[in-house]
């Protein structure tokens, strides 16, 4: 059987550069058992099997190359970018971890999420942006690390990178969780670019977390 997968950049920049690649797979095309393999092939930071009636709620599960999570973002961005787009907008995702909230503004699409769902990520704050350039991957060889050091402050805009040996991520483009994450560390809704230059975006109320940015079209593929 021949298996589609639609790959999507997810947290591009305002031209529609960069971004995390993302395999997005129907659920019913590959048995549960079969879907870590077919992640750890494909070799994306993640890859989704959603399930989809065409109704406003949808859900999924999501692998790393290495594990299964309860949470990320972008995965859950991306998808949800991408059923508006292919199938229907939808305003509840549901994820191992919880109903996500989604909703989109204009070309942007955000969900709602708790800290708590994200990783343990291991803080490496920097002087400056240029200590976050000159970070070397290989100098992490387990667990969740988040490398960073503010832009401008005053605007809430921090320059970051992430590692995840663990998950089975050398460095990832772009880290919804941990973006999730630093933003409660932080306390405050920030602008954030990671990687190569991908951009992900947060608000911070008292009981949630919002996560946007914006997704564009890559390939599709058959294995």
């Amino acid at each position: 059987m021949t298996i589609e997968v639609s790959v999507v950049r997810v947290f591009t920049d305002e031209s529609g550069e960069h971004g995390n690649a993302l395999g997005i797979v129907r659920a019913e095309d590959v048995a549960e058992s079969d879907r870590q393999s077919l992640a750890t092939k494909l070799g994306f930071s993640e890859t989704v099997f959603f399930s989809s009636d065409g109704s406003a709620r949808a859900s999924t599960t999501i692998y790393t190359p290495a594990v299964e999570l309860p949470f990320a973002g972008h995965p859950t961005v991306g998808l949800s970018w991408w059923l508006r787009e292919h199938r229907t907008a939808v305003d509840t995702l549901t994820v191992p971890a919880a109903d996500l909230r989604v909703r989109y503004e204009a070309d942007t699409t955000w969900i709602r999420a708790k800290a708590a769902w994200a990783p343990s990520f291991t803080p490496h704050p920097m002087d400056s942006v240029a200590d976050v350039l000159a970070t070397d991957p290989a100098s992490f060889t387990d667990g969740h690390h988040y490398v960073w050091a503010w832009n401008d402050e005053d605007a809430g805009s921090i320059r970051s990178r992430m590692f995840a040996p663990t998950m089975g991520i050398t460095e990832d483009e772009a880290t919804g969780s941990a973006a999730v994450w630093i933003t409660a560390e932080l306390g405050r809704g920030l602008h954030i670019e990671q990687g190569r230059g991908s951009v992900l975006r947060t608000t911070l109320t008292p009981e949630w977390i919002e996560l946007g940015g914006t997704a564009a079209e890559e390939a599709t593929i058959y294995i």
